[in-house]
C-alpha cells in the first residue's frame, strides 16, 4: 500500500523535441521584485513578441498556443534540473537589448543610459551549474511566464549565494547550450528525473 500511495503523488511528463527547442529559444530577463531572480520575458518568451506564432514556427500546431506554452513550465523545471552543460566561458545573443525593459530587467543594462550588451561572453562555473539544478521553477500567474521563485530561489531555506546576480546569463546560456535528450520524467518529492 505505501508504494501506490507514493505513486499517486508522482506526475509524468513528456520533455519532446519540440519543447526543447522551444526552451532554447526562452529569453531570460531579470524580476526585480524582492532579491530578483531570472523570469523568462512576458513579452517576448520565445524570442519575439509573437509567442503563438514562435510556438507555431517550432511545433507546426496552429492550435493550442497556449496549452504548449503553459506546458513548458514543467519542461523548464526537467531541462534545469536534468540538463548537463561543460562549465566554461559562452557567447550568446542578448535578445533583451531589443526589448523594453518596463516589466523586467537585463543584469547587464546601464541604468542611466538604459542601453545593455547585443552580445554576452560569460564564463560559467560549477558553482553556476550546481545553482541553477537546485533552482525552483514556478509559474508567474501575472504575466503568464515560467519563473524563478522569487522567495526560495534554490529551494527551501537555500540561502542568497554570492552568484545570485549571475544567474540570469547563467541560466540563458544553460538553456541555449545545455545537453538533455527528449524522454519522459517523472516528479517525487519535489523533483523530476527520468521515468526509467
Amino acid at each position: 500500500m505505501p508504494e501506490r500511495n507514493r505513486m499517486a503523488d508522482e506526475k509524468t511528463f513528456e520533455l519532446t523535441l519540440e519543447r526543447i527547442a522551444l526552451i532554447r529559444r526562452m529569453v531570460v530577463a531579470w524580476n526585480s521584485e524582492g532579491a530578483g531572480a531570472p523570469i523568462v520575458h512576458p513579452d517576448a518568451p520565445y524570442g519575439s513578441t509573437d509567442r503563438d506564432g514562435d510556438i507555431f514556427n517550432v511545433t507546426g500546431d496552429d492550435d493550442g498556443a497556449e496549452e504548449e506554452h503553459r506546458a513548458l513550465g514543467d519542461a523548464l523545471a526537467v531541462f534545469v534540473q536534468n540538463a548537463i552543460l561543460k562549465p566554461g566561458r559562452y557567447q550568446y545573443h542578448n535578445t533583451l537589448a531589443k526589448l523594453a525593459s518596463d516589466d523586467v530587467g537585463d543584469v547587464f543594462r546601464d541604468e542611466a543610459s538604459g542601453e545593455t550588451p547585443e552580445h554576452v561572453t560569460f564564463d560559467v562555473t560549477p558553482e553556476h551549474t550546481a545553482l541553477i539544478r537546485r533552482m525552483s521553477v514556478s509559474w508567474d500567474d501575472a504575466r503568464n511566464v515560467p519563473a524563478i521563485d522569487l522567495n526560495s530561489p534554490y529551494g527551501s531555506g537555500a540561502e542568497t549565494p554570492p552568484q545570485h546576480h549571475e544567474m540570469q546569463p547563467a541560466l540563458q546560456i544553460f538553456l541555449r547550450y545545455g545537453d538533455l535528450a527528449p524522454g519522459f520524467f517523472r516528479i517525487s518529492q519535489g523533483r523530476w528525473q527520468p521515468a526509467n
